[in-house]
């Protein structure tokens, strides 16, 4: 857990956890609710998903207690109103080091989405990014924030400038992914709005080499509050 008050809780969700179940695997909905059972995590008004994350993304994860605050925070999400920071890694050579991706999104095949040059509903993608030296040959951060929240946003933005996130079987080279102790995506950092106060928090990557490392860990750091950032 990193948050709890009495409209809200927010955890952080591992990577490769899917939001729905899977072939019995129980997902984020379900295991949140049986720790909250279990006493694992604080009681309180029914718990309903406001955003989601995919399986394999880490960090925030959002839940608002009962209907009404569900409703509220819904809405923040829907008119982009909260804002979210991402930590992400790539090895490959971006066509661009920092800016914006826009374009219309449209479904692939095997589950992708492509980002289209059309901007008739775009998805908007800041991003600023640095290297990390002493590591892997070419090796940088990504430091993102989604205007908008649409499925593999992030992860097909970053594609389109020739960044495929590191260790991502569906965006990347599934040969060189699958050599990877994970995808290298985490919801960092979030900040909204619900019943007049205003909610911020933070969650540090760790999970995976790469942000274990110290050389990542003191690049990060570096950078300062990631919600204050200039993206």
């Amino acid at each position: 857990m990193l948050a709890s008050a009495d409209d809200y809780l927010i955890v952080h969700k591992p990577a490769g956890l899917s939001f729905h179940s899977e072939e019995n695997r129980p997902g984020v909905l379900q295991v949140v609710r049986a720790m909250e059972e279990a006493g694992q995590l604080p009681r309180g008004a029914r718990l309903f998903p406001v955003h989601r994350l995919d399986r394999v993304t880490s960090g925030i994860l959002v839940f608002a207690r009962g209907r009404k605050n569900a409703n509220l925070l819904g809405n923040e999400f829907r008119h982009g109103r909260v804002e979210k920071i991402y930590a992400a890694l790539s090895d490959r050579k971006p066509h661009k080091k920092q800016g914006q991706i826009i374009g219309d999104m449209a479904q692939g095949r095997n589950g992708q989405w492509i980002l289209l040059r059309s901007h008739r509903n775009p998805a908007i993608t800041r991003f600023i990014s640095v290297p990390v030296p002493g590591r892997r040959p070419g090796l940088r951060l990504y430091v993102v924030k989604p205007k908008t929240g649409r499925t593999h946003q992030i992860r097909a933005a970053l594609k389109s400038i020739a960044a495929p996130i590191l260790g991502d079987p569906q965006y990347g080279r599934f040969d060189l992914a699958r050599c990877e102790d994970r995808t290298y995506l985490h919801a960092s950092a979030i900040r909204f709005q619900l019943n007049g106060a205003v909610v911020s928090c933070y969650s540090a990557p760790a999970d995976g080499a790469e942000f274990a490392s110290r050389e990542f860990q003191q690049c990060l750091a570096q950078l300062g509050d990631l919600l204050e950032l200039k993206i």
